[in-house]
């Protein structure tokens, strides 16, 4: 876990993930995705269906977090990301693939 600034407030978002092992399956899950007429509910599926984290049982549901709990590779994608748009990349970090679904994002004042 990276050190934050804590003299200043911290940036907070909300996400769910997709995790698995290998690139083509990262890659498959992703088109998917983006293919159907209902996104987010075939993400929540497949998060079900394919994720190797534990958040897999919530639809890959990994809550509210601060900035600097995460990853830094992860933390970069979620911060890139557009909230509630359908993801357009997925993300290789240590443990694994990512495909992130960014529900908000909070910069305090």
């Amino acid at each position: 876990m990276r050190r934050f600034d804590r003299r200043r407030k911290p940036r907070m978002a909300h996400a769910r993930h997709i995790l698995v092992k290998t690139r083509p399956e990262a890659k498959s899950i992703l088109e998917e995705i983006q293919a159907a007429k209902r996104p987010f509910r075939t993400f929540k599926r497949m998060a079900k269906k394919h994720s190797t984290c534990n958040s897999a049982r919530k639809g890959g549901d990994l809550g509210e977090f601060k900035e600097g709990q995460m990853v830094q590779l992860f933390e970069d994608a979620v911060w890139r990301s557009e909230p509630e748009g359908v993801p357009k990349e997925y993300v290789k970090t240590q443990f694994g693939y990512h495909i992130i679904w960014v529900h908000s994002t909070t910069t305090p004042e």
